[in-house]
């Protein structure tokens, strides 16, 4: 094997502490996935005797046409990114429903949309903003739960609070904190489903739990022993779960086929469904900036890169144009990708100049992020087929200094010994 190849990684010192991070992060993410991006408006509150409508078999708030038109429209606005238009709405739903959790919720959504294309990007000055919406949710809930230990609406958007915050606090590498708002959410999630298994909206966060609760383990073999603890999932069975929420869900099917994207995408690689999900939500939602980036990303994973190339470079002109969720966590990544395509063309100048605006716009945050790191250690690796190795070191010794992302440093390393060229 030859040393200077990409796909050969050395064994690294911290391993040991990378390893527990992992099986943290692992465990959190494998409940907080569950409620993650739940969607809110299914909300079961009204007291039966009252003689509400029923939604699910469940008295619900959404006997109430108004709210339901309300929220529908909120959330499409969200879904493009109108923030503005979004909050106003949500506003006024707090306003008709004092003391409901649902109002603080949906608002925390705006909140959380406008953080989510730069999560990688480090704290944000919206972080405490989400937090404090957030809490507001929880203690609605509680008031909620002490009059009523077996109310619906107070469990679910108390468990989807916690999964928020507990999501968000893993992201900032708050380990113990997102754990324990991890392990809260359990029984909301299976309390939910069971509530009526015929409900494509209700198996959402059950259909997240059985599908990465199954598959982690056997990517992560350190983690089997800690799922003991946890109820037995099957992946299957998640999968069809996720895919009947896609098909008959009437409120979550945005988030299911998000999560059906990022499995075809990541987890199980195929080209055709991951496809399919992008394309929904780039038609459903156009003005989305996030899911435009995925479906660059989809070509990119299957080497389709004159059609990535095209998505980038959108994405990139949005940005420029200052198009509102075009965020620059987004737009480095498509200059990413697009200098991968210019390098593996071999156009290295114009894959320079796109590396070098990755940096630019990576630069001062709190952490690393894998498109930073990366960008400048593709940049060494081209000096190196350029033949300027004393660049290519400088810039070797640079990612050293760096956050490890992707392997970065082990690479790093490998070219610093023997110089990198492309076979």
């Amino acid at each position: 094997m030859n040393p200077s190849c990409e796909r050969c990684r050395a064994a690294d010192p911290s391993e040991g502490q990378k390893e527990r991070d992992l099986l943290i992060r692992i465990l959190t993410m494998v409940i907080l996935w569950s409620f993650a991006l739940a969607h809110p408006t299914f909300a079961q509150v009204e007291n039966p005797e009252r003689g509400e409508n029923l939604y699910g078999g469940i008295v619900s708030i959404l006997s109430n046409e108004d709210l339901v038109a309300d929220a529908d429209r909120g959330l499409k606005a969200l879904y493009n990114m109108r923030f503005d238009v979004a909050d106003s709405i949500f506003s006024r739903i707090d306003e008709l429903h004092p003391g409901h959790p649902i109002g603080p919720f949906l608002k925390a959504l705006v909140v959380w949309w406008r953080i989510l294309p730069n999560l990688a990007m480090g704290a944000s000055a919206d972080d405490e903003a989400f937090l404090d919406a957030m809490r507001m949710v929880i203690e609605r809930s509680d008031a909620l739960l002490e009059q009523n230990p077996e109310n619906f609406d107070a469990m679910f958007f108390k468990g989807a609070a916690l999964g928020f915050r507990g999501r968000l606090r893993s992201n900032r590498r708050q380990w113990l904190l997102a754990a324990a708002d991890g392990r809260k959410t359990l029984d909301y999630i299976f309390r939910i489903a069971d509530a009526d298994t015929t409900n494509g909206d209700f198996q959402f966060g059950k259909g997240v739990y059985d599908y990465f609760a199954s598959v982690i383990p056997d990517r992560y073999p350190l983690v089997r022993p800690m799922m003991l603890f946890f109820p037995k999932a099957d992946r299957e069975r998640g999968l069809a779960e996720l895919e009947f929420t896609a098909t008959e869900g009437r409120f979550i099917k945005t988030e299911a086929a998000y999560f059906l994207l990022q499995i075809h995408l990541f987890y199980e690689p195929d080209f055709q469904k991951a496809y399919r999900y992008a394309m929904w939500l780039r038609n459903t939602y156009p003005e989305n900036a996030y899911f435009h980036v995925l479906e660059g990303r989809v070509f990119a994973r299957w080497s389709q890169w004159t059609r990535s190339a095209t998505v980038f470079t959108e994405v990139v002109a949005r940005f420029d144009r200052g198009q509102t969720g075009y965020s620059p966590s987004l737009a480095s990544q498509a200059l990413y990708f697009l200098g991968r395509r210019e390098m593996q063309g071999g156009r290295f100048e114009e894959a320079l100049a796109a590396f070098a605006r990755v940096s630019e716009l990576s630069d001062n945050r709190e952490s690393d992020t894998f498109f930073g790191v990366n960008a400048v250690l593709r940049s060494g690796m081209i000096y190196d087929m350029q033949g300027r190795r004393e660049e290519a070191l400088r810039v070797y010794e640079r990612v050293l200094s760096m956050d490890d992302r992707g392997n970065s440093r082990d690479r790093a390393k490998e070219y610093r010994k023997n110089a990198y060229f492309r076979f």
